[in-house]
């Protein structure tokens, strides 16, 4: 009997078939598929749906089968015990057993309530006549729909979201609406009063009546619904009345069984209860004061509660700071944070009617505090970024109302046209090649909820991100009626639970010099890491530890262990670095006589004015770098986390116009900071004259001859997000131009997270925080400087290649440094 027990799985017992239980489930079974003997129990008599999606179903756009998440073949394929249309009425804390309204019974090890939360109802005369329906679950659609059929007139009781919705909804389906709201105005707790009165505009367009400021006192009827009565003595016909005032989280059984609840089931960290047998997630939880509605948060909380019943016990949620964005019967809206302010804050307002286009962002101490979009919302992922990050606006305050167009990111036109208007077939993400139809056909049948699924499932705005709002648009549109940012804190990866900020303080901190003491030492899910993590974690030790810490070569990319790009047919592109584009007929020889020998395909001059040799096998590689490195070259790094180019003109030695030695600056840049280690790549260019043909300024550090010396630009890009460089400061000599380049590209180093270009990590810190410690404190500047040359000694010797050994050495190819002087015009 004893071996029996010990054999047993423990019993999980999850009370709640809805989305945030049963994402609990999911996310556990990820972790640990065979712990736990799992049974559910739901009150509907269904699997585990959408409940965002019931506002489609209600307008005959989808049906249940389109909204369901998990069918009922789901539960069986995970051996997991359904108890369907069952309601759980009691639990017995002490015998560890639930209860259900038919009399089944289950014991459990373990419990998870994710009971949601219940409709509020009116408390006033008629509130329970045939007619009066509540818009919460498929029953209450299934009623609004035979309604319909036939009936005539339909009043609904709420202004948000939910009776928006169901106004909609029955006006799709043929029916009179009219929309009774307590406010005076749409959506308060979304939108201000100047956005709602251009959604109520809109929405009248539409044919929906509306009754602001109106109170209800009666509805009327003799045994069904026939008017409203208000506290005004006014009344409305009515045939069916739809309570949408809110909602309440639904805490009867946590009560009944003896949990501390307030306004919901009080939770920890963990989402334990106060049974530590017991936790609590969704709608009916209460966790540090806040209730959450949003998807996002739950998802959050039903991972953290996956990781302690996994016994993995290291995840913690800490709450949410959520944004709202949401397609309300067609019309984007947006809003995050505290959008009313008070006096102590300053409001920009952006207002065009005819467009219906609305834009306010309400900043205090030079940061932003809340946002409300109305119409076009494609910005709204970023000003929720910079309000989440608390990022310094005060440089960018000008243009900061018309979006990261304005001051970075491009794309015009609202978002919601933008998406509407594009076929399956078009381009959402440029990097990866990711179209239309594939995200929405993902979103679909994989049932993705988050920007971080919709990354990880078609790594769609999982490069360079500048096609964020756009795939968050076509995700709130697919999922329903409303998406929300994750938590503040996003992990590095699924094998931590820490952030690149704490990454970053940490390892300095507990004085961590190697990848393994970090993953021991911060709970790593996964004790080898993953391709996300580990070159991460090599970069904040070699930050960390400069000239101590041994840089990780499996840590590395293969196209930084070959020094080369590999290419779509599995061939590489070799490209060696030419000082300031600037070469000789003995190195074009060699590169020639190189490329004869190794038989390759093309040989092309790259936009950084330089040759890739494309086409190269990787078995010729190293001998192919031998023979380069004979003649002098070293890699240009056209792979690598680090310095790529410096582009040039001809300056003042040949061109008319050229104020300075452009080219002779260059080269002395590209020679300081060649092989140099970056959170992303890192390209320079300097122009002899303010007509600027080498276009240093869309480049990370421009520099621009003037006649009295050289303006110094930062933060540029010309690729996908197109971004203007931020003018620094101006300097009298090259040997200043030296100083502060390598000032800012160690500030960079120090601060920015692994994989931020320099242009998102300005717009994160502020111009104003570089130039102080830039320009502003000259000590400061030449120290960091120093920390940059120091650094140089080492990388300029290719430090990991020459410690390759083993089976792996094949794939390290050691370039050695080159002498300088012999290549300086």
């Amino acid at each position: 009997m004893s071996a029996v027990m010990e054999q047993r799985r423990p019993r999980l017992v999850l009370v709640g078939n809805g989305m945030a239980g049963v994402r609990t489930l999911e996310e556990l079974l990820k972790l640990a598929p065979d712990k736990y003997e799992i049974t559910v129990f739901g009150a509907e008599p269904y699997g585990n749906y959408n409940r965002i999606l019931l506002s489609p179903v209600l307008s005959a756009e989808k049906t249940l089968d389109e909204v369901m998440l998990n069918d009922e073949q789901w539960y069986q394929d995970n051996g997991i015990r359904l108890f369907k249309g069952r309601k759980v009425v009691k639990v017995d804390r002490k015998a560890r057993r639930v209860m259900a309204d038919d009399g089944t019974e289950m014991g459990y090890d373990r419990l998870i309530l994710a009971t949601g939360s219940d409709p509020f109802i009116i408390p006033v005369p008629g509130h329970d006549l045939d007619g009066v329906v509540t818009f919460r679950d498929i029953h209450d659609v299934n009623a609004m729909l035979e309604a319909a059929r036939t009936r005539k007139r339909a009043v609904v009781i709420g202004g948000g979201l939910l009776g928006l919705e169901a106004a909609n909804g029955l006006l799709s389906q043929g029916m009179e609406v009219t929309v009774v709201h307590l406010m005076d105005s749409l959506m308060e707790r979304q939108l201000d009063a100047a956005a709602a009165a251009l959604l109520q505009q809109s929405l009248e367009q539409k044919g929906l009546r509306f009754l602001m400021a109106h109170q209800t006192e009666a509805i009327l009827g003799d045994g069904r619904v026939q008017g409203v009565r208000f506290k005004d003595g006014s009344e409305v016909a009515a045939d069916l009345v739809v309570m949408a005032v809110g909602i309440r989280p639904n805490t009867a059984l946590a009560r009944e069984m003896g949990l501390y609840c307030e306004r919901g089931v009080l939770v920890n960290d963990t989402m334990q209860t106060y049974d530590p047998s017991i936790y609590a997630v969704g709608e009916c939880v209460q966790h540090r004061g806040q209730t959450y509605g949003l998807v996002a948060p739950l998802w959050e909380q039903a991972k953290v509660c996956a990781n302690h019943l996994a016994e993995y016990g290291i995840a913690r949620y800490e709450g949410s700071l959520t944004s709202t964005k949401l397609k309300v019967t067609g019309i984007d809206l947006f809003s995050a944070g505290d959008f009313a302010g008070d006096e102590t804050c300053d409001e920009l307002v952006f207002k065009d009617a005819a467009r219906g286009v609305y834009k306010k962002l309400v900043l205090k101490d030079g940061r932003i505090r809340g946002a409300v979009l109305y119409g076009d919302t494609l910005d709204g992922p970023w000003y929720f970024q910079l309000m989440r990050d608390a990022t310094p606006v005060d440089d960018m305050r000008q243009g900061l109302l018309f979006g990261q167009a304005h001051v970075g990111d491009s794309g015009h036109g609202s978002e919601a046209e933008r998406v509407a208007s594009l076929p399956d077939s078009a381009e959402i993400c440029g990097c990866n090649g990711v179209c239309k139809g594939t995200i929405l056909k993902a979103i679909g049948e994989k049932k993705l909820f988050t920007l971080e699924e919709v990354r990880a499932h078609t790594k769609a705005s999982a490069s360079c991100g500048s096609c964020t709002g756009l795939v968050e648009s076509l995700l709130a549109s697919a999922v329903g009626g409303d998406y929300s940012e994750a938590p503040a804190k996003k992990p590095v990866c699924a094998c931590t639970v820490h952030s690149h900020d704490e990454l970053r303080e940490a390892i300095p901190r507990l004085g961590l010099k190697a990848i393994p003491e970090v993953m021991q030492a911060l709970d790593w899910k996964n004790p080898d890491g993953c391709h996300v993590c580990r070159p991460a974690l090599n970069f904040y030790l070699l930050c960390a530890w400069p000239g101590e810490y041994v840089d990780d070569g499996r840590s590395r990319f293969i196209n930084e262990r070959v020094h080369a790009n590999i290419q779509k047919d599995g061939t590489y592109s070799v490209v060696p670095r030419i000082w300031g584009g600037v070469t000789t007929p003995a190195e074009l020889r060699a590169i020639a006589e190189v490329a004869e020998k190794f038989a390759v395909p093309t040989v092309k001059i790259t936009g950084g004015q330089r040759i890739d040799l494309l086409g190269v096998k990787k078995e010729d590689l190293p001998a192919m770098w031998g023979d380069l490195n004979r003649a002098g070259f070293v890699s240009g790094h056209a792979y690598g986390k680090s310095l790529r180019t410096v582009k040039t003109c001809v300056g003042s030695e040949w061109c008319r116009f050229g104020t300075q030695d452009s080219t002779g600056m260059g080269i002395r840049l590209e020679q300081m900071t060649w092989g140099s280690w970056t959170p992303h790549k890192f390209k320079m260019a300097v122009s002899g004259c303010p007509r600027n043909c080498a276009e240093a300024t869309i480049k990370d550090f421009g520099v621009v001859a003037v006649d009295s010396g050289w303006e110094l630009h930062v933060g540029g890009n010309g690729g996908v997000k197109l971004r203007g460089t931020d003018f620094l400061c101006k300097v009298g000599t090259p040997e200043e131009v030296e100083e502060y380049c390598g000032a800012f590209m160690q500030l960079y180093r120090e601060e920015a997270r692994y994989l931020e270009r320099t242009a998102p990590w300005i717009e994160r810190v502020g111009l104003s925080h570089v130039k102080q410690r830039i320009v502003e404190d000259a000590e400061g500047r030449k120290r960091l400087h120093a920390r940059f040359l120091a650094s140089q000694v080492e990388a300029q010797v290719d430090p990991w290649a020459e410690r390759a050994q083993g089976k792996e050495a094949h794939e390290f190819i050691p370039i050695k440094p080159v002498a300088l002087k012999e290549v300086t015009p």
